[in-house]
């Protein structure tokens, strides 16, 4: 685990008053949320709710419509370059340059955020291993299949040891041994000060790896704040559906029923 300054004081990012419309559709509404230096958190919402509009309005993928987002104190849309030195960022469905190798596709995000070649070749071939990747490293990319592809667009994010570490849907399509050593990266990560986000519709994962949530519906932040905060005793997919609502009833479909 590469060497980390200690964390800044103030949160890891601050959103304040994003919003986002697309063709006249608000997708995101006035979202304001600071997410803790130091924490896993964890964004949960339902299918349309503005979760991938917000991280990449926060990430800078995205331009706001109004509102502002920070990274470590640095403004994304002021100071791009420096805000995305801090990040390191998995978009929802992201298009990867799948003519390169595994290896080559890490090299090249190393290169990117300037790194040495060594520094690269090294933390390549770690991350490499750390993904289980190893002995498909030479293997074109357009030739992995959806779940390894994320495992090495995962490694692309990570090359430069971000301090803030940005997942849409990280474990979408991994099997669960490698969802347990991505958990277990993620987790070492926050343990060295760092801070991880991801987006997520798996309440059960999130209630057991993050420690901070927010609930995103309609665009908007129903709750956020520590799990056990948000979650009040309950369960998080019990709270999750008491403030999101539209849970259809039971009755109906009678020729399903033996």
């Amino acid at each position: 685990m590469a060497h980390r300054e200690p964390v800044a004081p103030g949160p890891a990012l601050s959103l304040r008053g994003l919003a986002k419309a697309f063709a006249g559709k608000p997708a995101v509404r006035g979202v304001s949320l600071d997410v803790p230096a130091g924490s896993f958190f964890g964004l949960v919402g339902p299918n349309g709710a503005g979760k991938t509009t917000t991280l990449s309005m926060a990430t800078g993928l995205v331009r706001p419509d109004a509102g502002r987002a920070g990274v470590l104190g640095v403004d994304v849309w002021e100071r791009p370059l420096e805000a995305k030195r801090l990040l390191g960022i998995l978009p929802d469905g992201v298009r990867l340059f799948d003519r390169l190798t595994g290896e080559q596709l890490i090299t090249y995000s190393g290169l990117l955020h300037g790194l040495e070649r060594g520094t690269v070749a090294e933390r390549t071939a770690e991350l490499l291993a750390a993904f289980g990747l190893t002995a498909d490293a030479r293997t074109l990319v357009v030739d992995y299949s959806a779940g390894m592809a994320k495992k090495a667009a995962l490694a692309a994010a990570l090359v430069h040891a971000p301090r803030v570490v940005v997942l849409d849907e990280p474990f979408e399509s991994v099997d669960p041994v490698s969802a347990a050593n991505i958990r277990s990266i993620l987790a070492g990560l926050v343990a060295s000060g760092g801070t991880v986000v991801v987006s997520s519709h798996a309440m059960d994962l999130v209630q057991r790896m993050c420690d901070h949530v927010a609930v995103v519906a309609d665009g908007r932040i129903l709750a956020a704040g520590t799990v056990e905060e948000v979650r009040g005793g309950r369960s998080l997919e019990e709270r999750f559906v008491e403030l999101v609502g539209g849970q259809g009833p039971a009755e109906g479909l009678t020729w399903l029923r033996a």
